[in-house]
């Protein structure tokens, strides 16, 4: 079965969920509620809290359905 990621981003970071390898442990909503929404959609609000604390949040998913990337930002030329 082919999976798709989804893709959110702010101005520092992209988050990308694998649904085909998450486990639904809840533990993103369940610890950071604020971003991470299962009843609403879009289910990922990155204006929702810092993103020191989106990526630590991220690092503790148990499957690994969600990561991170940071966003280059463009220098004035």
């Amino acid at each position: 079965m082919e999976s798709y990621k989804n893709e959110f981003s702010n101005k520092d970071i992209t988050v990308c969920y694998e649904p085909c390898k998450c486990v639904h442990a809840e533990k993103c909503a369940k610890e950071l509620s604020e971003v991470f929404r299962l009843s609403i959609i879009p289910w990922i609000n990155l204006d929702g809290t810092e993103t020191k604390k989106i990526i630590n949040q991220i690092k503790r998913c148990p499957s690994g359905a969600l990561t991170y990337r940071k966003n280059f930002k463009k220098r004035a030329s």
